[in-house]
């Protein structure tokens, strides 16, 4: 098959279907994979079957990676040009009102799940030429997020792996980077009670995230770190400028601590 090809994970919804419909629209072969069987089966009926292949995957589950990826790249003809690591969960309030459980799971599929795409993905990246890894992070991964602890420390540990796993891949022909969106219209961030959406509003689509993306899957430079959005990259410039202690009071006022 000549036309490029992506493998998403957490594509029935949000941020992963918009993905989906900006690179079907762009003429590649599209690999929809979620937890969510009848939404994938209604997501390819809306791109067309000829255009995509869809697969349950609970990315948590390392031992159901590569069987997805083998029918994927069967079906895509033998290539994996970008594999996004698009699958995430968040809960929000305060960390011990959580239920460790709670936190446990989203260090499963935030951390746990990026680390099993990258790591069982990497054969199939490997023999494909000047193919990407792509890693949801957050602009929570800029300053500790108060209310989102445990998201916004495995945003952390994304953007970590993103920048080692760039240096590391590199030489084989492998690019590696990462998304950072602040908050997204979606039914993920419609579940968090904030103040810090609150006082900041939520101002980025599923459909900006998408096209940041599309952005980075075609880039022909070298970038690790694509931000989204005016907000997020005035953070990412104010964590650069000021000191630590102005950056620590704002945030705190953001969040209301």
């Amino acid at each position: 098959m000549t036309r490029k090809s992506i493998f998403i994970t957490g594509a029935a919804q949000g941020i992963g279907k918009a993905t989906a419909e900006r690179f079907a629209r762009e003429g590649w072969f599209v690999g929809l994979h979620d937890i969510d069987g009848d939404a994938l089966a209604a997501l390819r009926d809306q791109l067309g079957a000829e255009g995509c292949t869809i697969g349950v995957l609970d990315v948590r589950d390392a031992t159901a990676w590569t069987p997805a990826l083998e029918a994927f790249w069967k079906a895509a003809g033998g290539r994996l040009d970008v594999l996004l690591n698009n699958a995430g969960i968040a809960t929000s309030g305060a960390f011990t009102e959580i239920p460790l459980s709670t936190h446990h799971a989203i260090v499963d599929v935030n951390l746990k799940g990026v680390i099993n795409g990258a790591h069982l993905g990497h054969p199939f990246l490997q023999r494909t030429p000047e193919s990407r890894l792509i890693n949801l992070a957050s602009a929570s991964a800029i300053y500790g997020a108060a209310g989102l602890a445990s998201y916004s420390s495995t945003k952390f540990a994304v953007r970590g792996l993103t920048e080692a796993l760039d240096l590391e891949w590199r030489p084989q022909g492998i690019r590696v980077c990462d998304v950072w969106p602040l908050f997204v219209k979606t039914k993920m961030v419609d579940g968090l009670s904030l103040p810090s959406i609150r006082s900041m509003g939520v101002r980025l689509t599923a459909d900006d995230v998408a096209n940041t993306i599309w952005k980075a899957a075609n880039h022909r430079g070298h970038r690790v770190h694509w931000l989204v959005g005016a907000q997020t990259h005035a953070m990412y410039r104010a964590i650069c400028l000021f000191p630590d202690r102005i950056n620590r009071a704002v945030t705190a006022k953001l969040s209301g601590h």
